[in-house]
This record gives structure tokens, sequence and C-alpha cells, in this order.
């Protein structure tokens, strides 16, 4: 009995420090979030725009630009998948790793040869732990991003686009993210990049209204050459403050839930060292009523 008071009361012990961790983490996550929304709040306008812009040129324009018409030179395409740094964010990465290999397949089963591009150190732990290739990766940034850590990642991905076939280019770049609804919902999703698919689309028009008339300056060419990049820029860096925003609030649901978790546990672990001191007291009077009656007899 008293083996097992030290078995319960050492595991009181751990499942406290294990709580408190998990608090802290809570605490923490709570602290960032709503400086993440407000990210995501601030970028959107922006992303939304220059989307708008782009495919007001796309859409009245009949240039042929490289951003804009599939590659038939080659079947390698690049997927870049954005995850977390760390853990303790429930299946936050989980979830966004599956819908990667999701992809993936769907991608080769129509015969085309994938490159990966990862950010985040779990999901580089999980290919690098499968001794799958990756043609890129960044880690050190997934709750807080930054512009440049954005550029830095269209710029290869760019760069892999307008390279030549014999030089490794891809006909396709696809991103995979989690996209931030609210606190409570986060929905992996896979967007492709280029050749330009636009996301959010024009303004819809009423039936009354007239289309409007565009005129480019120097000319459509041009003005896609100076836009494509920095929309490709522009949605990577607004699709990683997505990420960041889900990842913490996965983080805060995943730590509260442990740390009710752990105080079930305690409160469990506190009634069975009762138990076991209850039966302890027990059977010392048992043992105390025995002596005295064996004494007595004799």
């Amino acid at each position: 009995m008293a083996g097992q008071q030290r078995v319960y009361k050492a595991r009181i012990k751990s499942t406290q420090s294990l709580k408190k961790m998990f608090r802290a983490q809570e605490l923490i996550a709570a602290s960032r979030i709503g400086k993440a929304r407000d990210r995501v709040a601030m970028a959107t306008p922006y992303s939304r725009a220059i989307t708008r812009a782009v495919s007001a040129v796309a859409t009245h324009s009949d240039t042929s630009h490289p951003f804009l018409v599939e590659r038939d030179d080659t079947r390698r395409v690049a997927v870049l998948l954005i995850a977390s740094d760390r853990g303790m964010a429930g299946a936050y990465s989980a979830s966004v790793i599956r819908e990667t290999e999701r992809l993936v397949q769907q991608l080769e089963g129509e015969g085309k040869q994938v490159a990966l591009y990862v950010a985040g150190r779990r999901a580089v732990a999980y290919y690098t732990f499968r001794q799958r290739e990756l043609a890129g990766r960044w880690t050190g940034f997934s709750d807080a991003p930054t512009p440049e850590i954005a550029d830095e990642i269209a710029d290869a991905l760019l760069d892999a686009f307008r390279a030549p076939a014999e030089d490794g280019g891809v006909a396709e770049v696809h991103v995979v993210f989690t996209q931030f609804v609210n606190m409570v919902t986060q929905r992996p999703r896979v967007i492709r990049m280029v050749p330009l698919e636009v996301v959010e689309g024009v303004a819809p028009v009423g039936e009354n209204d007239a289309l409007p008339l565009y005129e480019f300056e120097p000319s459509p060419e041009e003005v896609l050459d100076a836009l494509l990049p920095r929309y490709v820029r522009t949605r990577i860096y607004a699709n990683l403050l997505q990420a960041a925003a889900s990842e913490l609030a996965a983080r805060q649901r995943a730590m509260h839930t442990a740390t009710e978790n752990a105080e079930d546990l305690i409160r469990t672990y506190t009634r069975l060292a009762n138990q076991a001191r209850q039966g302890e007291i027990t059977q010392e009077i048992s043992e105390i009523v025995s002596g005295a009656d064996a004494l007595a007899s004799s």
C-alpha cells in the first residue's frame, strides 16, 4: 500500500509539472494570436487588390505571358508546403502534410514529377526521416513570418519556374497551407500559384453595369512583368501569415485541452492515492486488532 501511495504521488507531481508547461504554452499562444490575426487582416486588402489588378490585365488583354500559359517542355512541378516549426499544436502539421501527400499522389498519378519545397521544421523532419529529397527548405519563422523570408521563398519558386527544363525548371507551382477561418476552424488549402490561377477574381458585374475599359501603359506585357512576381511574393506572404495564425490558434486550443486533461489525471491520481492510504490505514488497524486478540488469548 505504501508503495502504491508513492507511485501515485510521483504521477501527481509529474502531471502537475506537465500542466504548468501546457498552461504556459496556452498563454503564450493566446498572447500572440491577436497580433497574428491583425497581420492577416492588414495583409488581406493588398493581396486582394494586387490579385484584382493581375486579373484585370490577364482578362482584358490578349497577351501571352509565360506566367499565364502552361509549359509543355517539362512534366516537373513544384509544391510548397507550409507547416510549423514546433509541435504542441494538435493535428495542425499532420493535416497539412496529409493534404500535401494527397496532392503529390494526384500529381504523380498524372505523370508529373514533384519537387518539394518545405517551410517548417515539423515537415522538414517528416520528409527527412522518410529520406525524401527536398528542393528547398526554410525553418525558424513559422509563427512570425517576415516579408523578407516570403521574398526568399518566392524568388526560389520563381527561379524554378523560369529555369529551362534541362536545368530543373518546373511547369507549375502549387502551395499547400492552412487557412485561418476563426479561432476554432482552420482548413488546409491547396492553390496553384503559377501558371496564374486567380483565386479571388474580379468583382462581379451586375446585369445593368457596363464592363470597364482598360488601357495599359506602357503595355500589357510590361505591366505583367512588373505585377506577376510581386503577385507571387504577396500571395506567399499572405499564405505564411494565414498559416502562422492557424498554428497559434491550433496550439492554444490543443494546450487548453491538454491542461484540462492534466487536471483530470491529477484528480484521478489523487483519488487513487487516497484510496491506497485508506487501505493502508485499514490494514494497520486490522493488524493491531489481530495482535491484541492474540495477546488476550495467550
